[in-house]
């Protein structure tokens, strides 16, 4: 939970900050995001608007990116940064990344695992110790686990990807990829709080069960 925090901070922090930054290129996040997937001859895939802040993201089922309000429009480091980022999934997905196959396979058990976690939680709860609700858990929590480790270098490779690309298209320069990272490496700490926390709980489980 500690980490969770700490992880949840550290983004909110980096990217109030360099959502304040405007790029000298004065570029949109969607202006960023279609030139990234047009330079991998990307051509196929929707950019939205949606609502909320850090609600970001690619949806390959569709083949839709979605890009909150101030990344949409916004011309900001950070919209920039997050733009291609999600951009970087698009491209992930057309070159069929494994990590990327791997998770978009594991989406349907992880869902399932997800909704039945209340019922484990609230039978342990009221059932202290029962060992159907604690093989439950158990059960849960490796599913999630496992979802996490391999949401790690899906997440990383976009990142890299949306920096390089930045840069390379000159979308941002040089000196400015200095609040592109410090964004999207804040982003990342919450991935890995993700799969810390579910591999914290899952040990707790198993220690439990003895």
């Amino acid at each position: 939970m500690v980490i969770g925090l700490w992880a949840q901070m550290k983004v909110k922090s980096a990217y109030g900050k360099y959502s304040q930054v405007p790029s000298r290129g004065r570029i949109t996040g969607r202006e960023a995001a279609q030139a990234v997937m047009a330079s991998a001859g990307i051509h196929d895939v929707e950019i939205v608007e949606c609502h909320g802040t850090l609600t970001d993201h690619y949806d390959p089922t569709h083949k839709r990116l979605a890009l909150s309000h101030d990344n949409y429009r916004g011309h900001s480091l950070a919209a920039l940064g997050v733009a291609a980022h999600e951009a970087g999934h698009a491209i992930q997905h057309k070159q069929e990344y494994a990590p990327l196959n791997l998770r978009m396979s594991l989406v349907p058990i992880t869902n399932f695992a997800s909704q039945m976690l209340p019922i484990a939680m609230f039978g342990g709860f009221f059932l202290f110790h029962s060992p159907i609700f604690i093989n439950l858990g158990i059960a849960i929590y490796i599913v999630l686990t496992v979802f996490q480790l391999v949401t790690l270098p899906v997440e990383f490779d976009a990142s890299k990807r949306a920096k390089a690309q930045l840069v390379g298209l000159g979308i941002v320069d040089q000196d400015e990829l200095v609040g592109v990272n410090k964004t999207l490496d804040a982003a990342a700490y919450t991935y890995v709080a993700a799969f810390v926390s579910s591999l914290g709980w899952l040990l707790y489980l198993l220690a439990s069960r003895r």
